[in-house]
Formats: C-alpha cells, sequence, structure tokens
C-alpha cells in the first residue's frame, strides 16, 4: 500500500509526464506546420494523407497511436512514430524536471519551457534542416526573464562584489552574457567559414538557437553546449563518411575493374564530396547537448574538475 505521503510525493511526476504528453502533441503540430509556413492555431489536426479531420478520440497523446497501430483510421496511410516518440520524450522531460528541481516550482517550469522548445527544435532540424523563428525568437525572450525568476549564476557574480546589485540583475546579465556568448560565437564561426570556402557553414538558425541556450543556461554551461555539441556533430560527421566509404569500396569491389588501393581511394574521395554536400542538421546536435548540460551539466563539470584534484 501506498501512503499519502507517498503519494502526495509521487502526484506532481505523474502530473508533469501528463502535462508533458499533452504540450508533446502539441510539438508535432508545431514540427510539422511551422517549417511549412502554416498556422499552429487552426485549422484542426487533419491527416497529411486523405486530408480528413482527426476527431478528438483518436487525438489522444501516444494512446491513440498505440490503438490505431500508427494508421489513419480512414485511409490507413502510416503515421510517423516520430508522433508518439516526441510525446514520450516531451512527457519523460517534464516529469524528470519536477525531480530535478527538488520541489521548486519556478526551476521546473523553467526546465520543461527549455526541454520543449529544445524537443521542436531539434525534431524540426532533423527533419527540415531548419529552426523556426517561432521557436528560437521567442525562446531568447523567454530565458531572458526566467533569469528574473530562478537565479542564473556565471561571471557577474564573480566581477560584481556581493551586495552590490540585486540577484535579479546579476542572473539578468549571466543570461545576456550567455546568450551573447552562445550567439555570438556561432556567428562567427559562420562568417570565418563563409569567408574561407565561399559558401554558407551555418544558418541564422543556429545562431538564434545557441541564443536561446545561453539565455537559459548561463555563460559557463553554454561553453559545455558548444563543446558537447560539435563534438557530436563531428562524430556524426565521421561515422557517415565511414559508413559511405564502406559503401562506395563494397560496390567498387564487387565491380573488380580496379586495384584494392585505387578503389579505397575512389571511394574515399566520393565519401568526401557526399560528406561535403550533405546539410548536417547542427541544431540536433546542439539541442540535444543543452538538455544533457541543463541536467546533467554541472555534475559532469564537478567530475572533470576532480580528476586534476
Amino acid at each position: 500500500m501506498i501512503s499519502g505521503a507517498e503519494a502526495l510525493e509521487f502526484f506532481p511526476i505523474v502530473a508533469f509526464f501528463l502535462f508533458g504528453l499533452v504540450f508533446g502533441s502539441f510539438l508535432n503540430v508545431c514540427i510539422y506546420r511551422m517549417p511549412r509556413g502554416l498556422s499552429v492555431v487552426h485549422p484542426r489536426s487533419a491527416c497529411p494523407a486523405c486530408g480528413r479531420p482527426i476527431a478528438g478520440y483518436d487525438n489522444i497523446p501516444v494512446v491513440s497511436w498505440l490503438l490505431l497501430r500508427g494508421r489513419c483510421r480512414h485511409c490507413s496511410a502510416p503515421i510517423s512514430p516520430r508522433y508518439a516518440g516526441v510525446e514520450l520524450l516531451t512527457g519523460f522531460f517534464f516529469a524528470f524536471a519536477w525531480h530535478h528541481s527538488g520541489g521548486s516550482m519556478p526551476e521546473a517550469v523553467k526546465d520543461c519551457v527549455f526541454c520543449f522548445l529544445l524537443i521542436g527544435l531539434i525534431f524540426t532540424d532533423a527533419e527540415t534542416q531548419l529552426l523556426p523563428d517561432l521557436l528560437t525568437k521567442p525562446g531568447i525572450a523567454v530565458g531572458l526573464l526566467f533569469s528574473l525568476v530562478v537565479e542564473l549564476s556565471g561571471p557577474a557574480q564573480m566581477l560584481i562584489p556581493a551586495g552590490r546589485l540585486n540577484w535579479r540583475i546579476l542572473s539578468l546579465v549571466n543570461s545576456l552574457a550567455g546568450a551573447f556568448l552562445g550567439g555570438g560565437f556561432i556567428l562567427g564561426v559562420a562568417l570565418l567559414y563563409e569567408a574561407w570556402r565561399g559558401v554558407e557553414g551555418m544558418g541564422m538558425g543556429d545562431v538564434k538557437l545557441m541564443a536561446l541556450v545561453g539565455a537559459f543556461l548561463g555563460a559557463e554551461m553554454t561553453l559545455l553546449v558548444l563543446i558537447l555539441g560539435s563534438a557530436l556533430g563531428s562524430l556524426f560527421g565521421m561515422s557517415l563518411m565511414i559508413v559511405v566509404w564502406r559503401k562506395r569500396l563494397a560496390r567498387r569491389r564487387r565491380r573488380r575493374l580496379e586495384a584494392p588501393a585505387t578503389a579505397r581511394a575512389k571511394a574515399w574521395n566520393s565519401a568526401r564530396l557526399i560528406y561535403r554536400n550533405f546539410e548536417i542538421p547542427f541544431g540536433v546536435f546542439l539541442g540535444t547537448a543543452a538538455i544533457f548540460a541543463a541536467f546533467w551539466g554541472w555534475p559532469l563539470v564537478h567530475w572533470y574538475w576532480h580528476l586534476y584534484r
């Protein structure tokens, strides 16, 4: 039997998870409609294949997808598992945000909003290579506003003597510093790459994404996000090149028209060309790193510093 105290402790986690499922369902609308320039408010959700409106009982997060076995009730067109995945992921992180906050409602709400924005941006970038302004620009403003409610540590506390300014002002300064650091760093890299190669390396969407991350996390965690995001993106790029190289090499070997060394060299050249022309959704890796940093960033930093003590 669960005692009353245990039930009260468990209830907020369940409530946050259910709210996360609902907000995840709305995120799926945003992910589909925002890149296409459609309203996320109206008309009501419909099947992309047959255009029939989706009834309320077929729009229950996760449950409806499972009952319909991932297909439209009317035309049996497949419904991407991404819909259920986004809902579950949002529900999990909403529940974890409450657990991570230690019972602080403002901190939990801040983490929920941050995860909501990032999950939407991650999946939108993965599918369309776009980071919608409707998520990034309001997200920057919301991150700055949250710094006035939830204290954000950073360089301001080290540079300004304690007691000189209200903690809210210091927190806002740290949020602004994070936004300028995140957005400015990506903008600088993009401009340098364009000047060096003559082509656009990263879009302004990545700049605004990192400004959003900086506004929520501050300068210190923004540095961690940049490091982790770059490492993840590089690992993905290298893995992609190796996969393409292996496929091209296997194809050339089956033809048996070239010496092994020549086949390997030409296969590698093909892999380099595909990697150069393939647009890597860098926002996916930055967003993933940002969610990690929000919950596990400081434990990782402390663990790292303890290695040198």
